[in-house]
């Protein structure tokens, strides 16, 4: 990958000032083919322009999601204060029935339909009532919220996806989601996860690759003392960059997990492998059912009689068969929305270790119809399930909110530091707006065969299996070969 440039032949005395350390094979003008070399030697020149570049014209997504990501793993916290009327109350000395504080959300809110229903899970906090109300958007629901203790109720806010998230914090998700672009937005968040590990690994290799003449442990791990211009920027970036890069690799993987293109493979190759999230059945036909396991359906709401015009054993029963399944700690109460479907109780407490066994309860009879547990996820299902979660600050709570923020934060510092260290590449006479050398064209000639045509094939498989990865890169080479053709024709004719 490369981009032609017509300065690309710049004696090093013409750039700026570096110890012989910094001394870099890949900005000597364009060798012949009959110069391939073997290992290291003839692969850094390639993975230096591919790391350039890429950094170059993808840091700015990668930038974005960094700075929208942050301010996601910030606002856990944030919600708490800004919405502290609703989420906390002072602790009484008892609460009362479940099913009183459903009643009091629904006088309050007499148009909405009751969808579920989450229990207070710990004191203090309030309970919160699901509604389907057509004051809010149908892909989101009213979350009124009733003190456990008096059900009084505190107060009512819009409630976004699985997770619960109040307004504030939904907005900042679509933020960093899609800049609230909608569907064609999520473009840019999965441009960048689909090469954010293309640049960790490059510059990974790059950094432990680095000649070192003396303490080479702690001039690998520290930023050098004492340096100055261009290599003491090129210190702190990778030595920031070897601290984050598990982090970075990390969130790479993780974000292309829900992403538009490379998710739908991923979901794809789980399901092959049988690595697919389980669902319970929440069907239960014309019977009690006991413990039928068949096709996984959804649910939806009603609560004191049933759809089908029976009698409905209400919410406190189906909390209390829950308790008895040993369904502790914070639990949704998903109620059923027609006729031959069930009561549906999960558990919600994804920070390690996680609760997230799930049961099915007859809205007749009380009785289990089926039974989910977390311990019988495949494996693929589990590893998928706690990176999500450790992706979105819940697996490890507010520790892994900080960690969350200090990559963000580190991967901001990177992207900045390798633009000043683009631009202390410019020529040192240049005192304009010139931007710095280029990379010089003809890496991959450095290659030998038998490592340069695997390594083809293998980036070829990633970039259908990530396809904003090989859409990326293979514009990124129709730009090269086009501005190479310019080049030489210029050249000619000067």
């Amino acid at each position: 990958m490369s981009v032609d440039d017509p300065v690309q032949g710049t004696p090093e005395t013409q750039s700026s000032p570096r110890g012989p350390e910094d001394a870099d094979p890949a900005t000597a003008p364009d060798e012949p083919a009959g110069g391939r070399r073997g290992g290291w030697a003839g692969l850094r020149p390639l993975v230096l322009r591919l790391h350039f570049y890429a950094g170059l014209l993808i840091a700015p997504f990668l930038l974005v999601a960094a700075v929208t990501g942050l301010l996601y793993a910030a606002s856990y916290q944030i919600e708490k204060v800004v919405y502290a009327d609703e989420l906390t109350v002072p602790v009484g000395r008892e609460t009362v029935p479940l099913s009183r504080q459903v009643e009091a959300a629904l006088k309050a809110h007499p148009d909405g339909t009751l969808t579920a229903v989450w229990p207070s899970a710990e004191d203090g906090a309030t309970t919160r009532v699901l509604l389907s109300d057509p004051s809010v958007d149908e892909d989101t629901s009213l979350a009124v919220f009733v003190d456990p203790y008096t059900a009084e109720v505190r107060g009512a806010l819009e409630s976004y996806g699985g997770s619960g998230a109040l307004p504030f914090r939904a907005w900042i998700s679509e933020l960093h989601r899609n800049l609230h672009l909608g569907e064609p937005g999520r473009l840019y968040s999965e441009l960048a996860a689909s090469w954010l590990w293309v640049v960790a690994l490059g510059g990974l290799l790059l950094w432990l690759g680095r000649k070192r003449p003396r303490r080479r442990a702690r001039g690998l791990l520290l930023p050098e003392r004492g340096s100055s211009g261009r290599r003491r920027t090129l210190s702190w970036h990778g030595t920031v960059g070897l601290w984050a890069v598990l982090g970075l690799l990390f969130l790479s993987a993780t974000g292309l997990t829900w992403s538009t293109y490379a998710g739908g493979n991923i979901d794809a190759l789980r399901t092959q492998v049988h690595g697919a999230t389980p669902e319970i059945t929440a069907t239960v036909g014309g019977h009690a059912g006991a413990d039928g396991h068949g096709e996984h359906t959804g649910h939806g709401g009603g609560a004191d009689q049933h759809p089908g015009g029976g009698r409905d054993i209400g919410v406190d029963r189906v909390l209390e068969t829950a308790r008895e399944r040993k369904l502790t700690g914070p639990i949704e109460i998903a109620v059923p929305g027609e006729e031959g479907t069930a009561y549906v109780v999960k558990q919600t407490d994804k920070q390690w270790p996680v609760h997230l066994d799930s049961v099915a309860v007859h809205p007749a009879t009380g009785e289990v119809t089926d039974e989910l547990r977390f311990a019988d996820y495949p494996v693929l299902a589990k590893l998928t399930r706690w990176g999500i979660d450790a992706h979105q600050g819940l697996f490890l709570g507010l520790v892994n909110q900080i960690a969350l923020i200090a990559l963000a934060l580190g991967l901001s510092l990177l992207t900045v530091w390798g633009y000043v260290m683009w631009w202390q590449r410019r020529p040192a006479q240049e005192r304009g707006l010139r931007a710095g050398r280029p990379i010089p064209r003809g890496a991959w000639r450095r290659v030998r065969l038998t490592v340069l045509l695997p390594l083809a094939a293998a980036t070829a498989v990633i970039g259908w299996f990530v396809p904003l990865f090989g859409a990326g890169l293979a514009l990124f080479l129709a730009v090269d070969v086009v501005r190479g053709a310019v080049g030489r024709r210029r050249a000619a004719s000067s």
